[in-house]
């Protein structure tokens, strides 16, 4: 199946538009292909308004988030990596969703090499106050 990621961002993001707060994305600067303002990168992490009066031309699309807005007065467009895509919270509460590390099906582990007759159980979201 697809990942459940992008339905479960748009539709936490319409969830706290309709609630008249702010949504805030945080993403994992850890791929090469995101695009952020590196000077507020901290830690290998960024959070980012992406309330319509911040950005302009939002997609939050299956395989990547895109929009374009301005960092100190500069203008910026930014792209995410749907799977860089850590956690979507309104500003005012704190409520939203984490996501966890998604696993790449192409990827190679150590685990890969040795087969176990019992599949691994997928890893399960869970819901976090974050402040």
């Amino acid at each position: 199946m697809t990942s459940s990621r992008p339905y479960l961002i748009r539709a936490i993001y319409e969830w706290i538009l309709d609630n008249d707060m702010t949504p805030y994305l945080l993403v994992n600067d850890d791929h090469p292909d995101v695009v952020v303002p590196k000077e507020f990168v901290e830690d290998g992490k960024i959070v980012l308004n992406i309330s319509p009066s911040a950005v302009q031309s939002l997609v939050l699309g299956n395989e990547d988030i895109t929009f374009s807005a301005r960092f100190s007065g500069k203008p910026m467009q930014v792209f995410v990596p749907i799977e860089n895509a850590s956690a979507l919270y309104a500003k005012e509460n704190g409520q939203g969703m984490i996501f966890s590390v998604s696993e790449d099906p192409d990827v190679v582990t150590e685990e890969d090499d040795n087969p176990d007759p019992t599949p691994p159980r997928p890893s399960k979201p869970s819901l976090k106050i974050v402040k």
